[in-house]
């Protein structure tokens, strides 16, 4: 993979570009969740470079893409991300969206409806105001003392454990938490501006319509928040097609890698 960077008004975002591809379509982008890093998708990197042409993004704030002012919205993130996408010519993207991940994806749709080719969400949830309550919402906008003063080891122990279920998931995600050790106050208000900024792309109300070939991807283990919940609700307004990947967390991508690299390359081929 090829490190490169782009300039924005409030940071420089970084992002690695796969080696030269035997397809030149459609192109493959991978977007991890929040305080994830690149290395999230480090087992989708190896399975399909060479085969597509792949992009992969520290996303802003986060870890090689700091310092970062946290002024932007989702909008900005998912303006930004199209930009570094007609830079790099990907005029076929497939998003690959975890968590937060699959948010911008769907930002992104709103926004670029007829660039978007592909879709999967990957332990992620919709963007839509309907699916959510406002009691949730005004929590959302409040979680930054939360992660400011949670213990750090209690906080990096639920932050492994919580999110994935097999060792390699969970040594991995500790690995990307790292990052942050002996800064949680950026930890922390990189968590708190993720979260407000998802609650205020709820409150703008918007279609968020996936105007494409699309997929659902959930463990089911997957205990962050509620997203089971949602991804079932998401499933049935939409008739998205959703597979649950048995034994999985919240990293779904990390703890059964070759299942979810199957459903990636199956909606791949059908374009």
């Amino acid at each position: 993979m090829t490190e490169r960077t782009y300039e924005t008004p409030c940071g420089v975002i970084h992002y690695w570009l796969g080696d030269a591809a035997e397809r030149t379509a459609p192109q493959l982008v991978f977007l991890p969740g929040l305080t994830a890093d690149h290395r999230l998708f480090e087992k989708q990197v190896d399975c399909f470079e060479g085969q597509y042409p792949l992009l992969v993004w520290d996303a802003p704030g986060h870890a090689a893409s700091r310092p970062f002012e946290l002024t932007f919205t989702l909008m900005d993130k998912a303006g930004w991300l199209e930009e570094i996408l007609q830079r790099e010519g990907f005029t076929d993207p497939v998003i690959i969206g975890q968590s937060m991940g699959g948010y911008v994806g769907q930002a992104y749709a709103q926004l670029f409806p007829e660039r978007l080719k592909g879709f999967i969400s990957v332990d992620s949830a919709p963007l839509q105001r309907e699916y959510v309550t406002g009691a949730e919402i005004w929590l959302l906008k409040r979680m930054e003392p939360v992660y400011r003063y949670y213990p750090w080891k209690s906080l990096l122990r639920t932050g492994t454990n919580g999110v994935a279920t097999s060792e390699y998931g969970r040594k991995l995600m500790r690995e990307i938490m790292m990052t942050y050790d002996g800064d949680q106050a950026w930890y922390a208000k990189l968590s708190g501006h993720g979260f407000r900024m998802l609650a205020e792309a709820m409150e703008a109300d918007l279609p968020y319509r996936i105007p494409c070939p699309a997929m659902l991807i959930c463990g089911e283990k997957d205990r962050a928040g509620s997203c089971i919940r949602y991804t079932r609700a998401w499933h049935k307004k939409t008739g998205i097609p959703v597979h649950w990947i048995k034994g999985a967390g919240h990293n779904s991508n990390t703890d059964a890698p070759e299942e979810v690299n199957t459903l990636i390359r199956e909606l791949a081929e059908s374009l």
